[in-house]
């Protein structure tokens, strides 16, 4: 193992060609904080800037890949403003994970949920145990909303009419129905580092111009003609339903919306 970075919540190792991240809040399922963001942004910087390294793993510590960000932060926001800049903060982290040259994977055993979903999605592959969920349940847990650009990410990986599904439901997809939609591969339990290991292996015996090209196409074709969404972003995050989820969430309380 070399150029080990451990800094608490977020530790970035590397093992000849691979860079890994690992989201290392098990007791909060990993649930991102501001600074795990940022952290994880500057390891995309430095697996581009190192030619050593050809794959960029992200995966979670213990029973979790990642289950969202920490809702506790929200508690500080104001106004629809505050929203606003969140949601520009996490593509900030989203559009560099997604840019990275080398080819990423997302190893994901547990949760993942919210903006640990939309970091899987960033991904270029993704592979999954059988106990694996992946959703976006805030339509009934907090009252918030994803940016156009996250909903851009699901919409490419799983058509308009699942992501609705998931979206509008607030229900979670289980790996053998994120397998079936082509988001993931499916190993079986206790395998994830044996596949992972396999799949790393393979890329980094691919041409890397090659794979970078291919993921640049893919990525340029998503982006291509993205409407602005601030009047969404800040209406759903200045609402008094936002503020009232929030509070019942960090209580471990029922809400009841109201649609202001």
């Amino acid at each position: 193992m070399s150029g080990e970075h451990v800094d608490g919540d977020l530790q970035v190792t590397q093992d000849g060609a691979v860079l890994t991240v690992l989201f290392s809040r098990p007791e909060q399922r990993n649930a991102m904080t501001f600074a795990m963001y940022e952290g994880l942004h500057e390891a995309c910087e430095r697996a581009d800037a190192d030619d050593a390294v050809r794959v960029l793993v992200l995966r979670g510590a213990g029973r979790a890949f990642v289950a969202g960000t920490d809702i506790s932060q929200f508690l500080e926001f104001t106004g629809g403003d505050d929203g606003v800049a969140y949601e520009q903060g996490i593509e900030r982290v989203v559009t560099r994970l997604e840019d990275v040259t080398v080819p990423t994977v997302a190893a994901v055993d547990g949760a993942c949920v919210g903006g640990g979903l939309a970091l899987a999605a960033a991904c270029d592959l993704r592979l999954a145990t059988p106990s694996s969920r992946f959703g976006v349940p805030v339509a009934r847990t907090l009252g918030n909303c994803l940016s156009v650009n996250s909903v851009s990410l699901l919409v490419q990986h799983l058509g308009p009419a699942r992501t609705l599904d998931l979206l509008l439901r607030a229900r979670l997809l289980g790996a053998d129905e994120a397998a079936a939609a082509g988001f993931v591969t499916t190993c079986p339990d206790g395998g994830l580092d044996a596949a992972l290991e396999e799949l790393t292996a393979t890329l980094v015996g691919h041409a890397p111009l090659s794979m970078w090209a291919a993921k640049q196409a893919v990525v340029r074709l998503r982006r291509a003609g993205l409407p602005d969404d601030t009047d969404l972003v800040r209406t759903v995050y200045g609402s008094a339903d936002f503020r009232a989820g929030v509070a019942a969430f960090v209580a471990r309380e029922r809400v009841s919306w109201t649609g202001r």
